[in-house]
Parts: C-alpha cells; structure tokens; sequence
C-alpha cells in the first residue's frame, strides 16, 4: 500500500499545478476589469508560460536525475508556490506575463520528477496505473479551479486566488519532505518489501555516460516528442481556452464558468484513470506491453476528432463533446507519459520524459499563438476546433511509425554500433 500512498501523493502536487496554471484563464474576465487584453496579449501570456515551462520540463528531468526525487521536487514546488503567489502583485501585462514565465519555470519540473517516482516504485506492469492516478491530479486540479476561483471572487479581490493557491503548494512541500524517501533509503522497508519493487537495473558505463544528444539518436525518443508536440498543441487550447470560449462564444459570466467548467476536467480525470488501468488491464491478460500501450492509444486518439462538432452544439451537448476530448487527451496523455518507462533506463528516464514535455509546450506555444491570431483576425472558433481535431490521430500513425515496438531498448550496444561505424 505504501507506493500507492505515494502514487496519491504525487498526484496531488499535479493537482496543485494544474489549479495554479488555470488560475488566469478562469480569473481572466475579472482581472481584464484593471488589466485589459486581448485575445492575442491572453495567448502571449499563455505562451510565457509554455515557453518557460518547455525549457525547464527539459532541464528539470536533468535536475530531478541529479538531485534525485525527493530533493528534486521540493526545490521545483517552492519555486513554482512563490511563483503563482506572485502573479496577485501584477499591476501590467508585464508583470503578469514575467509572473506566468516564472510560473511555467517552476512547474516545469513537476512531470519529469512524477515520471521519475514512477519508475523508482513500480513495476512495469502497474506503472501504467500508477501514471493514471498521478496524471487523474491534472483533473482535480482543474476540477477545483472554477468553482473555488468564483468563491472567492465573491469575497476576496481577485489578487488573493493567487496568494491562496500559492499557499497549497508550500503546504505540500512539507508534507513531501516528510512523506517521501527512494525505496533503498525509506525508514518504513525491509529487505523483505525492497524485493517485491522494481529492480535497479545494472547498467554498462555506456548507458550510464548517456547524454541528451546521445537520447536523440533513437527515432523512438524522436517520435514520442513529434507525438506529444502535436497532442498537447490541441490539449493547450483546450485547457487555457476553455473558459474564455464560454465567456467570448457563449456569453458565460463567472458563476456559469464556475458552475460548468469543472465537468470536462472532471472527465479528464476519469481519462487518466481509466487509460492507465485498461493498459495494465492487458498487460495482465497476457496482453504484450507493445499491444497494451497501442490499443490503449489509438483508443484515446480515436474519440478526438469529434471536437469539430462543439461550436455547432448546443450548449449542453458542447460540454458533453469537451467533456469526451477531456477523457480521450488523459488518457492518451497517461500512455504517452509510461512510454519513457517502457524504453528508457531509470538512469535517463527523467530526461527523456523532460524532452518530451519539451515538445508538448513547444507545440501548446505555436498552436496557442495561432488561435490567438485568427481569433482576432475574424476566424473564429470553428477554425480553430477544425485544427485541433487532427492532431491526435495524426500523432498516432507517429508513434507506430517510430515506435515499432515497445520494449527496453539496448541502448548501450546501440550507441556502441554506431559510434564504431
């Protein structure tokens, strides 16, 4: 029972992270009542954010295999805490936007270090369900957001959510320091519970000297950042724009954004769980890893496209077709993030899944900013949805083009090949 208590636990500083990063889109309509913006100046907010947080979801897989998980993720948490905390000092689009950039730099780290616990506790056949749980935290914490930001917009100025939220985090960064050990070091194991958790593998000095550059010469690490670049452009959208299309496109104020907004997130949250334990599912029915991770894939990917029906719904029946995106994006996303795990070595593990948050910003950036542009340009929604519906399926056919099998990668002999030839 002890990993999944951690499993839960890290889950919930993703919960914090997502509350804290959909402060702003949810709060938006009352902070533009002393800071105005438009559509473009709220996707170069969004992009600060993103930009910041691709570089650091690289760098922070490096800082989490060198400081180690529990160091790692208690440095990234304090810093991330302030940085939300900051954001109820901005009095100009600057200095919300250099608050967003710190914000993005900080949670940054949050996945790659969440991976990394991941693969220090769990066998491969539960790593799956361990990722849908730590990932359903995306959920809760956009679950929270609307209902709380519009609780305390009724009382408070809109400058405390972000002093409240920051809060969270700091509190959860005792609870970690006092919680959370790697297996070989934690005071609650015996020799006796160490041998039922997943090997340390012993690794060549090769694969231990693996360097970023060295990680770019499989197609497969090549494919899962193509994949993710293209998910998470739609997934961006979907999740920073969500509110503001019910303000812009449906006439929503605060309490209505607060009242429904929750109810897709919701769904996400049930995605991540279900993803992770229908692919674990498999694998214990005998079902290969490779085959389990696919199909649990192309599943999710499937149900996407049906996102190009929503600005023609009615209202009730567009939070349902969000609601069905919700659920299909976690679920692919739990899948994606188990992937490094399947592959890689613990060794390099973090690095891997920072790389491939990397292009999961990097596309959330482009697509982020070009939703901004047509919005004001005179597109409109419907264009933008049209867009996003693709990019799921597209990123599927990536990954089983690069991805032929998912199984532990020789990496030592492969580099040892190619470094002779």
């Amino acid at each position: 029972m002890l990993r999944w208590r951690i499993a839960i636990l890290v889950s919930a500083a993703i919960a914090i992270s997502y509350l804290d990063r959909q402060t702003l889109p949810v709060a938006v309509k009352a902070i533009s009542k002393d800071i105005p913006l438009t559509n473009v100046q709220f996707s170069n907010l969004q992009s600060a954010f993103l930009l910041a947080y691709a570089f650091m979801y690289a760098g922070g897989g490096k800082l989490s295999d060198t400081l180690g998980t529990r160091r790692g993720f208690m440095v990234i948490m304090i810093f991330w805490s302030l940085a939300c905390a900051s954001h109820g000092l901005a009095l100009t689009f600057a200095m919300l936007a250099v608050s967003r950039f710190l914000l993005g730099m900080g949670e940054g780290g949050g996945f790659p270090t969440a991976t990394r616990a991941v693969a220090e506790w769990f066998s491969v056949n539960e790593r799956a369900t361990a990722m849908g749980i730590i990932n359903g935290g995306t959920a809760v914490g956009a679950v929270v957001a609307p209902p709380l930001i519009a609780v305390i917009l009724l009382y408070l100025n809109w400058r405390w959510i972000f002093f409240i939220t920051g809060a969270l985090g700091l509190l959860w960064t005792a609870w970690w320091r006092k919680s959370y050990y790697p297996p070989s070091e934690h005071p609650a194991l015996g020799a006796q519970d160490l041998d039922k958790l997943p090997p340390i593998v012993a690794l060549s000095a090769a694969t231990r000297k693996i360097a970023w550059l060295d990680l770019l010469r499989f197609k497969e690490t090549w494919g899962i950042v193509t994949a993710k670049f293209l998910s998470d452009a739609a997934w961006y959208f979907y999740l920073f724009w969500l509110p503001k299309y019910l303000y812009d496109a449906r006439n929503f104020d605060i309490k209505a954004v607060g009242a429904v907004a929750w109810i897709p997130n919701a769904a996400a949250g049930i995605g991540c769980l279900l993803g992770g334990w229908f692919s674990s599912h498999l694998v214990r029915r005998n079902l290969t890893v490779n085959a389990a991770r696919k199909v649990a894939l192309g599943l999710s990917a499937a149900v996407m496209p049906l996102i190009l029906l929503v600005t023609r719904a009615p209202i009730a029946w567009a939070i349902a077709i969000f609601s069905l995106a919700y659920f299909g994006q976690q679920s692919w996303s739990t899948m994606v993030m188990v992937l490094p795990t399947d592959l890689f070595p613990s060794s390099v593990v973090g690095a891997v899944a920072g790389m491939i948050g990397f292009g999961g910003a990097i596309g959330g950036i482009l697509f982020g900013e070009l939703a901004g542009y047509l919005l004001d340009h005179g597109f409109g929604y419907e264009t933008v949805f049209t867009l996003a519906a693709t990019f799921h399926v597209i990123a599927f056919l990536v990954i089983l083009t690069t991805v032929p099998k998912v199984a532990p990668l020789n990496m030592a002999q492969t580099l040892a090949a190619e470094t002779s030839s």
